[in-house]
């Protein structure tokens, strides 16, 4: 695909939290044989896939320090501005002198300023093209905060636009942002829909009891708040026992609990662009109107909590939501969700492996997804995984999501808490067996299926490359003439 046979993966962060670049890198190894440089931040593991690839080779560049908070504040704006200076630099020296030349540059945006300057920069010096990910607008994440109205926010959008006109290729990822990249910014831009790679499917019997004995002693600890989960969970989910929350063993033979409380699972960045409050609201909501259909009244909690730990089945079952991810947000919630005090429902938050959690969504029951987009033209890619394990989702409705949610067909959209607490309700009514509303939508997902990343990125992403590749080619051999 190119006289350097390499591409160069650039990621302005966490590469362990890029699933779409891993992604990326793994077809530029598998599907195009290039070798495959991936410039980008450390901290969480990437997927084992690409740790035992002999074709990707992972740098991790050095951040940006945290700011001290002692630090006076007419210092803080000088302090931000050499922000960007700094990853500018520390850009330009991996890309043009700690990886060997590439023939294309494959960029994550956002973030915009100074990722795509520095590549563009690199592309120059190096005699290589550069082809942008659209994943969303740098400029609309930065409103978020400092508001649209802000010089910031203008200067930033100038950038995004100016830089990202000078790719010698693009790709986006739903049809609403091609038509406004088209329209409105003058770049012409492929659809690339996040797909899930092979390693999201639903998990068997025994995966998941698996990964629930692995699990189990995070589940049983509720961060010092009992609750429906941990009540009678001592010690269950010893990788010595045969008994977790989900499932038991006898003998050989593993079975799922009928009694066992309902897995909602739903990812996060714990940003400003997802308000979990919603989902804390249904979860009270539900809590308690399910105690009103019941006829309960606050002083049997301990009692049911003994019932329910002794086997008894309920019209509702108890929901236990794993709320997995990382961000900025995480331990004010983790404080909010401390003080609720559910009888039927309980939260755990974890960050799992990269190849704990396709288990994760595989072993659930439903999913939710909070995202809502700053540009509402990005689409959740966490959805996406969810399908590809069988997952049904409830979503927050906004104006592009129904490109990947079909509405009573492979799940259900919500505006407000008010609403998810009437969805969980109707599809956890009669749980594990009698649900007919939730098996329903499972069924759905599995006959709809997905496409799969790898084809997805055949039909694509390769063509974008190798037309860039091949032009760098020619250029490389009219210049030796």
């Amino acid at each position: 695909m190119g006289k350097r046979g390499r591409a160069c993966v650039v990621v302005l962060g966490d590469i362990g939290r890029s699933p779409r670049m891993q992604y990326h890198a793994l077809s530029l190894a598998r599907q195009a044989s290039l070798q495959v440089d991936i410039v980008a931040y450390g901290g969480s593991e990437p997927h084992m896939a690409l740790r035992e690839n002999q074709s990707i080779h992972i740098h991790k560049m050095k951040q940006w320090p945290t700011i001290p908070q002692g630090l006076p504040k007419m210092l803080k704006p000088f302090m931000l501005l050499l922000k960007p200076l700094f990853q500018f630099l520390m850009l330009l020296w991996y890309l043009c002198v700690k990886i060997p030349p590439p023939d294309v540059f494959l960029v994550q945006n956002p973030p915009s300023v100074p990722t795509l300057v520095a590549v563009k920069w690199a592309s120059w010096l190096r005699n290589a093209k550069f082809i942008v990910d659209w994943h969303n607008f740098g400029y609309t994440l930065l409103a978020l905060s400092l508001g649209r109205n802000s010089r910031f926010v203008t200067v930033y959008r100038w950038f995004e636009r100016h830089y990202g006109k000078m790719a010698h290729g693009s790709l986006c990822v739903t049809r609403a942002m091609q038509h406004e990249l088209t329209q409105n910014w003058g770049i012409k831009a492929a659809v690339l829909y996040d797909q899930p790679p092979e390693f999201f499917h639903p998990a068997s019997l025994e995966e998941k009891h698996k990964l629930f004995c692995r699990l189990g002693k995070h589940i049983s600890e509720s961060q010092g708040v009992h609750d429906c989960a941990s009540h009678g969970a001592v010690g269950m989910g010893s990788p010595n026992l045969n008994e977790t929350l989900f499932t038991t063993m006898v003998a050989d033979d593993i079975f799922l609990k009928p009694n066992r409380p309902a897995l909602v699972v739903s990812s996060t960045s714990w940003t400003a662009d997802e308000d979990f409050g919603i989902l804390l609201e249904a979860a009270v909501m539900y809590d308690r109107r399910v105690a009103a259909i019941l006829n309960e009244d606050d002083s049997t909690v301990e009692v049911l909590w003994n019932e329910m730990s002794a086997g008894k089945e309920c019209l509702y079952p108890r929901l236990l939501f794993i709320i997995t991810g990382k961000g900025p947000e995480k331990e004010k919630y983790e404080e909010k969700i401390r003080r609720l005090h559910l009888k039927r429902v309980a939260f755990r938050t974890m960050w799992l492996s990269a190849e704990d959690y396709p288990l994760l969504l595989g072993s659930a029951d439903l999913g939710v997804c909070l995202h809502t987009s700053s540009s509402g033209l990005d689409l959740p890619m966490k959805v996406v995984d969810m399908f590809g394990c069988g997952l049904p989702v409830c979503a927050v409705a906004y104006s592009c999501i129904k490109e990947l949610v079909k509405v009573e067909k492979n799940g259900l959209l919500f505006s407000s808490s008010s609403e998810l607490a009437d969805e969980l309700l109707m599809l956890f009514k009669g749980f594990p067996e009698e649900c007919d509303a939730l098996k329903l939508l499972r069924n759905g997902v599995l006959e709809m299926g997905s496409s799969r990343w790898a084809t997805e990125w055949e039909e694509h992403a390769k063509p974008l490359i190798s037309e860039a590749s091949l032009l760098f080619s020619v250029q490389l051999s009219i210049s030796a003439l």
